[in-house]
């Protein structure tokens, strides 16, 4: 799945040491002081990776105080549209870059690297007061979330006689969002392809409030979103399996189990040294910035493929 354009240089035994230390133990690499760096990192997307990129940045302030990293949510697709514009550094993403996306970063001479950096359960959601659904079958989602759906199914006894006369309140991702275009083509079996009489939004925490404050809500977005509203709103099993870091990390949760990454523009990790160092960071401490951000984490494997990815850059 991973793309890389213009590979350079390994990176130094030092870099590769410490992301292999950290596959060995899961723990967090941190270097004992920082070099003095100064300057700014910009990075935008997903706001699925946002609170992960988030958590890297602070970390990253205690060793570097004098870098500033930000990080915008313009959605996945927007993330890229800034990247490929040369506008940023990092591009966060809740899937992989498209074809046409790929090809606009090329023409504008935007050459850039792509790495995994955790992994994420995408997770379907009601309102906390649901007392009728623990467990939802793809095809209940399909019927649910499909195009053809729209004002047609609008009460959850639609979906199964047994549940009670209660309107469904859907609340869902927008069309920039990598969620969105994850969600459509696992569910719907087609990227894009929603009922489009549900409410929509870039950020997360809109989706989380809308289907608290609705009895028939329901709406999907990343797992760390759910242990961080336990309170309000409530994750469904999915054909039986509830997402964890275990189910997710061993592929059992499907199809709604994905990767997350983050795409590093090579020219800014070769000639800027705040990105360079920034992105080093991120990726040796992956596994315990993942679980400060309730993200799971990479498997041995994936670190070791990370690693890999980030040696093509110099």
């Amino acid at each position: 799945m991973s793309k890389k354009i213009g590979k350079a240089a390994a990176l130094t035994a030092t870099i590769a040491a410490a992301a292999l230390l950290l596959s060995a133990c899961g723990g967090q690499t941190t270097p004992a002081e920082g070099d003095g760096l100064s300057g700014a990192v910009a990075a935008d997307g997903s706001s699925t990776v946002a609170p992960l990129a988030e958590a890297a940045a602070d970390q990253f302030r205690d060793v570097e105080p004098g870098v500033n990293v930000t990080v915008a949510t313009s959605g996945t697709g927007g993330g890229f549209k800034a990247f490929c514009a040369g506008e940023t550094d990092i591009s966060d993403a809740s899937r992989p870059i498209k074809d046409e996306e790929a090809a606009e970063c090329e023409a504008n001479g935007i050459e850039f690297t792509e790495i995994v950096i955790a992994n994420d359960g995408l997770a379907v959601v009601v309102n906390a007061e649901n007392d009728w659904i623990e467990d939802i079958t793809v095809e209940q989602l399909n019927k649910i979330w499909a195009p053809e759906s729209e004002g047609v199914v609008t009460n959850w006894n639609q979906v199964d006689p047994s549940f009670p006369d209660v309107p469904l309140a859907l609340f869902g991702p927008g069309t920039d969002s990598g969620t969105f275009d994850y969600f459509t083509g696992e569910i719907n079996g087609e990227e894009g392809a929603i009922r489009a009489d549900y409410s929509p939004s870039e950020d997360d925490n809109i989706i989380v409030q809308g289907v608290a404050g609705e009895p028939g809500g329901m709406g999907f977005f990343g797992l760390s979103y759910v242990e961080e509203n336990a309170d309000v709103i409530k994750a469904l099993e999915v054909g039986g399996v509830y997402p964890t870091v275990e189910t997710v990390q061993d592929g059992s949760y499907t199809p709604l189990g994905r990767p997350l990454f983050i795409y590093v523009s090579n020219a800014s990790y070769t000639d800027k040294p705040e990105v360079k160092a920034f992105v080093d960071y991120f990726v040796a401490n992956a596994v315990s910035i993942a679980e400060a951000a309730l993200f799971v984490p990479l498997t041995d494997e994936q670190i070791t493929v990370a690693t890999e990815e980030l040696a093509t850059l110099g």
